[in-house]
């Protein structure tokens, strides 16, 4: 079936200045982009769009929808993503991917770090080819894989604070290879999640120079993402994140190695002025022959695990010695000289989802906890990691600014994204319902990128980030994903309600999956490909 999108403004995806044009779409593919009324070949259905825009659809350039795309019933969890006009996801993002343990590791109940888990699925993944194939014409939404590490070392070695073997580090790339081989976009580092945290630099080299000898990229989620961190040691001398942004650096010396920075954030409002020396260290990092870019939500709080403020030590000990005065004390120390010196509290971190046991503190920050418990914020910080085994998930404040990230929106290597998910339970991640159309609302605003640029940063650039065949641009012979959308619409909406808007139309692989706003189900079900780079 062929159908004409008529009287469109396009932005095509290559940062070029829109036109008025029409765009044939021919099953899957698109026939034809061209001026307005200069499609002549006929159409089966005709769709006239005078006063909307069109941009390919959009890629998520950092994602973990990969543990989403095999369930069962996936259009709940991807419903929100099609109504902010995203076709598409680069996952496996931060370490933590669906795949890389084997099906018989005795370890799989590790995999996920406690954010992500393997559940009501159609199946169990250990390689990248399995995911692919599971997911192809059988998932609401395009995906790309990256594999992670902390997926792979987690299969073999569990959460062990220990080096791996020479046979399990060889295991570990071997897998990482394989899947490079299967067509993963790149491989990822989580460097703030277990076992992620336990890797010596050694075995990050080792990564990365895989990473290089196959060209594609390395996420990596960073040690620490704030001035004062858990990480090291010492809460004095040079920022945090900042010391992990060194490690990064040292770790990519002298390879060809396409490094991608997850997440530009700065938790606390002391880490807010470094944002200006990590663009310094990426200047000086393509000077020496690094290919650095990072990727950008528009949003100024995140979600992550309730553990991620707690430091390794405390994490490896058992609970009978967590509950040793002299530990407790020694925690409840380092927490509070850290925070300060981060201009972070209690009251940044909101309770998404403790489980079952903790329903009456979603929604709640830990310092109005704390106050209902008659205890101190630490100790009722404490006791919820307890009450929820450590597996708890928490939305944190105080990330960024948005004078940071309107400025970094605008830098030329950024990329787009949205680091959001659906979860079954709790306060969900603003971040999934509107995040796209905040970067257009700034850039129709004045405060962000060009709109071209805008949309290219979260189209075409991504695709060749990523190497995505055949995707990220409105052109002849590529995948019909099509976002259709009101600039006026956009620049009026109200943002952080829950819901997207200003987005009007989209198709995926030709399938019209969003209609006048309302969701398609039936097409959507099967709409998705999956995007294998080879």
């Amino acid at each position: 079936m062929t159908v004409r999108l008529q009287n469109l403004k396009i932005y095509d995806g290559t940062g070029a200045d829109a036109f008025l044009g029409d765009i044939l779409l021919e099953g899957e593919r698109i026939a034809a982009v061209a001026p307005a009324g200069e499609t002549a070949a006929p159409a089966d259905k005709t769709m006239d769009f005078t006063g909307l825009c069109a941009a390919p659809g959009f890629i998520d350039a950092h994602s973990h929808n990969d543990w989403f795309a095999v369930k069962k019933e996936p259009i709940p969890y991807f419903a929100p993503f099609v109504r902010q006009g995203i076709t598409g996801f680069v996952t496996g993002n931060c370490g933590l991917s669906i795949t890389g343990a084997a099906h018989d590791s005795p370890y799989r109940d590790k995999v996920g770090a406690g954010l992500f888990r393997n559940d009501a699925a159609v199946g169990e993944f250990s390689t990248i080819g399995e995911l692919f194939d599971a997911v192809d014409r059988n998932s609401p939404m395009n995906i790309a894989a990256c594999i992670g590490h902390c997926s792979v070392r987690a299969g073999l070695a569990g959460y062990e604070n220990r080096p791996l073997t020479a046979e399990e580090q060889s295991r570990m790339l071997n897998t990482i290879g394989r899947a490079m081989e299967e067509g993963a976009c790149g491989a990822s580092l989580g460097l703030m999640y277990e076992p992620g945290i336990y890797a010596p630099q050694s075995e990050l080299r080792a990564i990365a120079a895989l990473c290089a000898k196959h060209g594609k990229p390395l996420t990596v989620h960073a040690r620490a993402l704030s001035k004062v961190s858990l990480a090291y040691s010492s809460p004095f001398g040079r920022a945090h994140n900042l010391r992990a942004l060194d490690e990064l650096r040292e770790m990519s010396r002298g390879l060809p190695l396409k490094l991608h920075y997850s997440h530009a954030i700065f938790v606390g409002s002391k880490s807010f002025a470094t944002h200006e020396e990590m663009l310094r260290i990426f200047a000086d990092m393509r000077r020496e022959g690094v290919d650095v870019q990072f990727d950008l939500y528009a949003e100024t709080m995140g979600v992550s695990v309730i553990t991620v403020i707690a430091p390794v030590w405390w994490l490896t000990m058992t609970e009978a010695e967590r509950a040793k005065p002299v530990n407790r004390l020694k925690f409840k120390a380092m927490a509070k000289l850290s925070m300060a010196l981060l201009g972070f509290d209690y009251g940044d971190i909101e309770i998404a989802d403790l489980g079952a046991a903790g329903a009456q503190y979603e929604g709640k920050r830990v310092t109005q906890i704390a106050r209902e418990m008659g205890v101190s914020p630490v100790d009722a910080y404490i006791r919820l990691c307890e009450l929820s085994n450590n597996q708890g998930r928490v939305n944190q404040y105080k990330y960024s600014t948005d004078a940071i990230v309107n400025k970094l929106a605008k830098d030329s290597y950024v990329l787009y994204m949205t680091d959001a998910w659906i979860e079954n339970s709790g306060v969900q991640n603003p971040a999934a319902f509107d995040c796209f159309p905040k970067f257009l609302r700034n850039a129709l605003n004045g405060c962000g990128d060009t709109m071209p640029q805008t949309v290219r940063k979260m189209s075409g650039a991504v695709a060749d980030r990523f190497m995505l065949p055949q995707r990220g641009y409105l052109k002849t012979g590529n995948f019909a994903d099509v976002t259709i959308f009101s600039e006026p619409e956009l620049q009026k909406g109200k943002p952080d309600q829950f819901e997207a808007f200003g987005i009007r139309e989209v198709f995926i692989n030709g399938n019209h999956v969003l209609a006048a706003g309302e969701l398609q189900e039936a097409p959507l079900r099967y709409a998705g490909r999956a995007m294998r780079v080879q």
